[in-house]
């Protein structure tokens, strides 16, 4: 008899945007006429820069003749793009790497939740909280969380981001396994310093603990004193994975490829102690169970590298960042408690007289129909705060905080 795995049967019954999604869909159904502006899944509403269009057009005319036709392509990624990632992304922060320590894939959603397969199942969880889902979910379906109490799962440790430690999390008071960070945070939009960063990886390598480190949003950076790589911190190479993405810089929500960093001198134990090298064991499981990124999506990658490439994308984000601006100073404005926006097109805004992040939600969806995301659903510590995203058009944006502004509070 085929039986279920039945960690699956422990999820909440929604994914978070998915709940939100319905519940907007089911608003709209009852208000067609209602002008709802969408600031809470964080999707790019700018078009693909010029150069990663004509990168497309030209890998996609390849295609077309026999001699230059591309059929299954190497699972962990072309070399032009690959070397283009060394050289691009981190050879200017001092930080060497060799082209068989990136994985390209299909965005940093599938690897953040894919590496855990290579990970004891007995590991323990360590997150920052709040804290993007799928570092929760997938590990649920691991088996690696325990039980769901209402508030948490047991075999997790929580270290809470809130206003008042200043969205620092303390390090866990206990030997934990893997341990996940984004920064800059979705969704609180915050950032740590350097000294906060070496402080965490000085943990991992006390505790041979592994860093999962999410840096999706590491170009939104714009203090120059914050760094974008988890490798900027010595001994990093030997604790810590990243991850990148190309969604929400160049504008491939839609083309989907991102890429996943694997120091070769990242070690991890076996039940025993032997060390097993983690680049070869991600290699062997790419290989087995990930077909690769299509070719014209990594050359549209690759075309972010070049002059061209590389000024249209920070036009791209500042475009994010002027409404993040924005924003924020329309939401400061009209007397609410905002952080956030300034390294990352992320507000954390928290909810006005006690409203709990869903009735907050509520309230902006049918009184002014603006969706926003209730920060509970990215962890008990989100309770009391909401997320807008800055990624939405320059006059949705203006008219949405304008709305805010006409006396809700």
């Amino acid at each position: 008899m085929a039986t279920v795995n039945e960690n699956f049967l422990k999820l909440q019954s929604n994914y978070l945007f998915a709940d939100i999604a319905r519940k907007v869909s089911a608003y709209k159904a009852e208000h067609p006429d209602a002008p709802i502006i969408r600031l809470g899944i964080g999707d790019v509403t700018r078009p693909l820069p010029p150069a990663v269009i004509q990168a497309l057009h030209q890998a996609t005319e390849e295609m077309a003749h026999a001699d230059t036709f591309r059929g299954y392509g190497p699972e962990h990624g072309y070399e032009f793009l690959r070397q283009a990632i060394v050289e691009g992304d981190f050879a200017p922060r001092g930080v060497q790497l060799d082209t068989d320590e990136i994985f390209v894939n299909d965005g940093a959603k599938s690897d953040t939740g894919n590496f855990g397969d290579i990970l004891g199942g007995d590991n323990t969880i360590c997150v920052t909280d709040p804290i993007y889902p799928v570092y929760i979910d997938s590990n649920v379906m691991a088996g690696r969380a325990g039980n769901f109490d209402g508030q948490g799962w047991s075999r997790i440790t929580y270290c809470p981001c809130t206003a008042e430690n200043d969205f620092v999390p303390e390090l866990p008071a206990h030997p934990t396994d893997m341990i996940y960070l984004c920064y800059p945070n979705n969704p609180t939009g915050t950032t740590l310093s350097r000294a906060e960063l070496e402080k965490w990886v000085a943990y991992a390598l006390q505790h041979h603990s592994i860093l999962l480190y999410d840096a999706a949003y590491e170009a939104y950076i714009t203090r120059p004193e914050i760094p974008h790589s988890i490798y900027e911190i010595p001994g990093a190479k030997q604790c810590a994975v990243e991850f990148h993405s190309y969604s929400k810089t160049a504008g491939f929500t839609g083309l989907r490829c991102g890429y996943t960093v694997v120091p070769k001198q990242l070690v991890v134990r076996t039940a025993s102690g032997e060390e097993v090298q983690l680049n070869r064991l991600w290699n062997r499981r790419q290989c087995t169970k990930f077909n690769g990124t299509a070719y014209i999506v990594q050359r549209a990658a690759a075309a972010i590298y070049t002059e061209e490439g590389r000024s249209q994308v920070r036009e791209t984000i500042g475009y994010y960042m002027e409404n993040a601006r924005l924003m924020r100073e329309a939401l400061t404005a009209a007397g609410l408690q905002v952080y956030g926006g300034v390294d990352a097109p992320y507000l954390w805004v928290r909810t006005p007289d006690g409203l709990g992040s869903w009735e907050f939600f509520e309230k902006l969806l049918t009184e002014i129909h603006v969706v926003s995301t209730p920060g509970v659903g990215f962890g008990p510590a989100g309770e009391g705060y909401i997320r807008l995203t800055a990624f939405g058009e320059r006059a949705d944006c203006i008219e949405a905080m304008r709305r805010l502004g006409q006396g809700l509070f």
